[in-house]
């Protein structure tokens, strides 16, 4: 399992998903940059999650709120005071650890058995607002997109003209001066999340709870995610934040073992009530049909954007034999059998030969049609199986080949990535041969 993690990330160097951040200058522990393809998969998941929780449900708004907020309503919120992780220090190489991550009583680092008393450690990212660095101009990175909606929850209320049951969305980064941050894209100090707070009666909670484990369950699925690696962990009291009556993780089995891969959450009133008693002001929710005034509790679905990239690649990676091999190539084939849905690249194009002038014209003219509708790239370099093999290494969902007889006959190549199936496809159905092939349902 952890040969496959080293695979993963091995390739998503090598192919433009996800790079090691500042690495010319030695790099910055545990930062990524996503790269020319790393970008379109994590657009086309954001994208499709927007388009599928907000756009197609009357009961949901948007918001994209600033990064940094007035830090009363971290006091408010409680994240001064209690958003932090015991921290203890190895006496023999003064590695600082998280309390939870010594095993057998050993520094991980130096085998070390002696500790200093653990000390919660703050995990908010401290920063000034203007030209002096004192305690008057202390402001915070957000830890977490959800307080934002919480602070802007009457005035969305005030012009969405929405009524409960109703949500607030977002996505957007949130930043933690995690202590040890590992595990590739698994656990960083700025990750992005989607995240929905769904205001409702209270005597309705268990209802929501179950609707929005379901819709949960039934992304993970559309991610591609194997149902047998997947553990939804009912967390026990005294384990869950003081504020829930209920908390699911969703668990997935990782090479590294089983992690948090989303949440959900029910807080309860807790927000909304630490915000209007520290604020002072209104922030209830009036009835419009009975006129009763009450604060709405809170369901809180909560999906990683950096981890649904991070399982998407997991999942997605196969080694296969292929049925042919140009001279000097494994007998193996690397693709990555994406949903079609969240592919960074739908289609390339591909001359059969770089050296025939009519071919490459005509290959050039398809691609200009083609990438007007779909996510393409054009590779006329290297012989033809070499480039399926670089398309199916990046989990390029179809290969268009224009060859010698495109130029009599006016139709196409169409290769299949997962089933390296081959058709012939007149041009003027290909593109709605592709759109249809790309969003049959069993994609």
């Amino acid at each position: 399992m952890e040969d496959l993690m080293q695979k993963v990330i091995s390739l998503a160097k090598r192919r433009g998903f996800i790079f090691p951040g500042s690495e010319i200058y030695g790099g910055l522990a545990n930062s990524f940059d996503y790269g020319p393809l790393g970008v379109e998969l994590k657009n086309n998941i954001k994208q499709e999650w927007w388009k599928r929780f907000v756009q197609k449900r009357s009961d949901v708004v948007g918001i994209d709120a600033a990064l940094i907020m007035n830090t009363k309503a971290w006091e408010a919120s409680g994240h001064l005071e209690n958003f932090s992780d015991p921290l203890v220090e190895c006496k023999k190489c003064h590695a600082r650890l998280r309390e939870d991550q010594i095993q057998d009583s050993k520094c991980p680092s130096c085998k070390g058995k002696e500790f200093t008393k653990p000390k919660n450690f703050n995990l908010m990212l401290k920063t000034f607002l203007g030209p002096v660095e004192d305690a008057a101009n202390t402001v915070y990175f957000r830890p977490e997109t959800a307080q934002s909606m919480f602070v802007d929850f009457k005035n969305i209320l005030d012009t969405s003209r929405q009524s409960i049951p109703f949500g607030i969305a977002q996505v957007g980064k949130a930043f933690r001066n995690e202590i040890t941050p590992g595990n590739f894209i698994f656990r960083m100090r700025e990750f992005e999340q989607m995240e929905i707070e769904y205001f409702v009666k209270e005597e309705e909670w268990e209802k929501y709870f179950d609707e929005w484990l379901g819709e949960m369950k039934q992304w993970l699925r559309d991610l591609g995610v194997s149902e047998k690696k997947l553990h939804y962990v009912d967390i026990p009291d005294g384990e869950r934040a003081h504020y829930s009556k209920r908390t699911v993780d969703i668990e997935y089995d990782y090479p590294f073992g089983q992690k948090e891969l989303y949440g959900l959450a029910y807080r309860g009133d807790f927000d909304l009530k630490n915000h209007m008693e520290a604020s002072g002001q209104d922030l209830q929710y009036t009835d419009p049909k009975t006129n009763e005034k009450f604060l709405p509790h809170v369901i809180e679905p909560t999906w990683g954007v950096d981890r649904s990239v991070l399982v998407a690649m997991l999942e997605a990676y196969h080694e296969e034999e292929a049925p042919t091999a140009e001279e000097g190539e494994s007998a193996m084939r690397v693709v990555m059998k994406f949903p079609f849905w969240i592919a960074p690249v739908k289609v390339a194009v591909l001359p059969l030969v770089k050296n025939k002038s009519e071919v490459v014209l005509k290959a050039k003219e398809v691609f200009g049609l083609l990438k007007e509708r779909f996510a393409c790239q054009y590779d006329e370099t290297g012989a033809i199986g070499r480039r399926y093999r670089r398309q199916d290494e990046i989990g390029t969902c179809f290969c268009v080949t224009i060859d010698f007889d495109t130029l009599d006959d006016n139709a196409v190549t169409l290769r299949n990535r997962d089933t390296m199936a081959q058709e012939r496809v007149p041009l003027d159905s290909l593109a709605s041969t592709i759109q249809e092939r790309l969003y049959d349902k069993n994609n």
